[in-house]
């Protein structure tokens, strides 16, 4: 974990100590496969930006406790869950560098090992009587199945609008980030101004954070390294791209959107699109369109109590739209 995100960390890291042991014990099963198979996905965990959202938001707002540790756990199982599911459905062997649970179990049990997570975080929620926080992450869970879905029917088309983009990243991403940061609040005070701008600096925040993943494809400025151009290859519609569209003639649109669709897997014409996008400005608007995402989150931020935690949340803002990778 680079040293930024620890520092970041630093006013909720005992907690996040403690988070991990009880998240391994969670996700312990008396069936052997299961266990083998829980245990193998704990070992494999992230940068935990999602629980430190959560822990974060709670302590800025008051004091961590139980029901903020189950916020944390919830949405842990509940996004390994649909993570899970994702790989199956993306047909991927691998996630974060690791085999996926679906290339070293396959597709059966990868499935069942989803519905698992899934009913071990609605029992946590329900044995506890936390409906508040169940029924914050439950919407989350159904918005990014929505995002996906909706991301599924207008790929094949290859031409969405800026309003069609914003919908399905909000969905598939930004919702998550939102459901952290309101369940975290939620966890520690009923005051439904404090909660609401919770969810409302998470989504702004999840937007920023996902169209700064839309502009790594493109390697721009020089601090992103060299263009991957993966997005592309997987004909993803990102922001560049569709800024890069909505600026060219109708011939120049049929042109690029036939190289996606037709000569993805070429590396000299995804690189055509990659300049083609530089060419029109895509970067430079989607850099601005960012940064304007940025800046609405800070000023939503102001909501909540000023404290160390919430200097902490502004510090993991700036994090995601300033990050190397």
């Amino acid at each position: 974990m680079s040293k930024a995100v620890d520092e970041i960390k630093l006013p909720v890291a005992h907690h996040m100590e403690i988070f991990e042991e009880k998240f391994k014990v969670a996700m312990k099963s008396s069936v052997p496969l299961l266990d083998k198979i829980t245990s193998y996905i704990v070992k494999r965990k992230g940068k935990q930006i999602r629980p430190m959202f959560v822990f974060l938001s709670a302590q800025s707002c008051g004091a961590i406790n139980d029901s903020t540790h189950r916020a944390a756990a919830l949405i842990e199982l509940l996004h390994t869950a649909t993570l899970v599911h994702d790989d199956v459905v993306d047909d991927s062997n691998e996630r974060r560098g690791f085999f996926s649970v679906n290339a070293l179990w396959k597709n059966k049990i990868a499935v069942l090992i989803g519905d698992f997570l899934l009913s071990k975080g609605l029992l946590l929620s329900l044995d506890n009587n936390d409906f508040h926080l169940l029924k914050i992450v439950s919407n989350a869970v159904r918005e990014m199945s929505e995002g996906e879905l909706l991301q599924i029917e207008k790929a094949r088309r290859l031409d969405i609008s800026e309003e069609v983009y914003f919908d399905i990243i909000t969905k598939k991403t930004a919702t998550l980030i939102a459901a952290c940061c309101a369940a975290g609040v939620a966890s520690v005070t009923q005051d439904e101004k404090l909660i609401k701008a919770a969810h409302q600096f998470g989504t702004l925040t999840g937007i920023a954070f996902q169209i700064k993943d839309d502009l790594f494809d493109f390697g721009s400025e020089g601090d992103i390294g060299k263009p991957t151009g993966i997005d592309i290859k997987e004909k993803k519609m990102t922001l560049p791209l569709i800024y890069a569209l909505n600026q060219s003639t109708w011939n120049e649109k049929r042109k690029i959107i036939n190289l996606i669709k037709n000569h993805n897997e070429e590396s000299e014409q995804v690189k055509k699109v990659i300049d083609f996008v530089i060419q029109k400005g895509g970067i430079t608007y989607a850099n601005k369109i960012m940064h304007d995402y940025k800046a609405q989150a800070l000023l939503t931020l102001q909501q909540l109590p000023e404290n160390e935690s919430r200097n902490s949340l502004q510090r993991l803002l700036t994090y995601a739209i300033e990050r190397k990778k």
